[in-house]
């Protein structure tokens, strides 16, 4: 029923936080206490949502709490967005990537403000948009989004999750080598008209870290379909043995990050080298990014969360690149940086913002 115990900064309202989709946990506050379930799997699955409707009654029951919000993710076609809707609680929509960060801060005991660096593969954004490579200031319950990655194109939707050669082909286009594709990808069955598809326009366009890594694969040759998200970018990360920097890999602009020259510069590149030079500079560009917005605000506190950071080249990298810069990086401790960790952070959000109904 409860799975992990976190002390937390201060004591907050009771409520209760849903979590998302995948790797589902649920989460309830006491004082200063939160209280996170075991995993319930993917809700998408009619056995793990009935195992999280159970999980609630009983952690609620045990604990002897009556919540006076249920936080949930924007999605609005989750199952769990579904569930606090309808749970007959007043209900408290939190931002995918800001539930990311406040997880951290919470474990953390970090009231802010911070920078929140969050890597991840989708979360709504709060006009819809297609979130996953954020820069976020983030001060007790509020957050401004500071920057993101550029926005790529991601052709067929959530088909460009399960075929990331679809997020290479989109580089290969916006780069002005969408010729390339129908040879590159001549295994494919869509390959032939993806680049007309690109031309017509009216495609999702998303922020997502996790794209860039597909985006990787897909130049790379390297699984350019999978069975599961993730397994691209891990066999990535297998074959790296050095990063290195690509100069002039990338671009900053008005709190922008633009890896599409170092997508660029890959293109042509052997899996080894590529996966060397895409992580070194992923971490170089990330680190230069994230130690700008910095001084522009005067902190120094850094937390880092988000699926992508999973990836142990990376998560190392950019500690190392951020200490040396003179910032802190500020990490999962017992939770892990991916989806599992969202319900503490929508708890934590949703506590500081009872509390703040409390006192008018």
């Amino acid at each position: 029923m409860v799975e992990l115990t976190i002390d937390l900064a201060k004591s907050v309202p009771p409520v209760l936080a849903v979590g998302a989709l995948l790797n589902n946990t649920v989460c309830a506050t006491k004082g200063e206490q939160a209280f996170i379930s075991p995993l319930l799997g993917d809700l998408h699955r009619q056995e793990d949502f009935a195992r999280f409707e159970r999980t609630i009654e009983r952690m609620c029951l045990h604990l002897e709490v009556a919540p006076r919000l249920v936080a949930h993710d924007l999605h609005p076609d989750l199952p769990s967005t579904r569930f606090a809707l309808a749970c007959g609680i007043q209900p408290l929509a939190v931002q995918h990537h800001h539930a990311h960060i406040a997880a951290v801060a919470a474990e953390n005991g970090h009231l802010g403000p911070l920078i929140g660096v969050a890597l991840d593969g989708f979360g709504l954004g709060p006009a819809e948009e297609a979130w996953g490579g954020e820069l976020l200031f983030v001060e007790g319950p509020d957050f401004v989004r500071l920057g993101n990655l550029a926005l790529l194109p991601q052709p067929g939707g959530d088909a460009a999750i399960r075929e990331p050669w679809r997020m290479a082909g989109a580089v290969l286009w916006r780069i002005g080598r969408g010729g390339e594709i129908p040879l590159r990808f001549a295994d494919q069955k869509a390959a032939g008209f993806l680049t007309s598809t690109l031309e017509r326009g009216g495609f999702l366009e998303t922020s997502s870290c996790g794209r860039l890594f597909d985006a990787a694969c897909g130049l790379l040759g390297i699984h350019p379909t999978v069975k599961r998200e993730g397994d691209g970018p891990k066999a990535l990360e297998r074959l790296v043995s050095r990063p290195k920097v690509m100069q002039g890999g990338w671009r900053i602009t008005g709190g922008t990050l633009d890896l599409l020259p170092l997508l660029g510069g890959i293109a042509d590149c052997s899996p080894q080298e590529g996966a060397d030079l895409f992580h070194g500079t992923l971490i170089a560009a990330v680190a230069d990014w994230v130690t700008q917005a910095a001084a522009e605000n005067g902190l120094t506190g850094i937390a880092l969360a988000g699926g992508c950071f999973t990836n142990r080249v990376l998560t190392s990298g950019l500690v190392a690149a951020l200490t040396e810069n003179g910032l802190t990086p500020i990490l999962p401790r017992r939770l892990s940086p991916g989806d599992s960790a969202l319900s503490l952070g929508q708890a934590w959000i949703a506590g500081l913002t009872a509390l703040r109904y409390e006192h008018g």
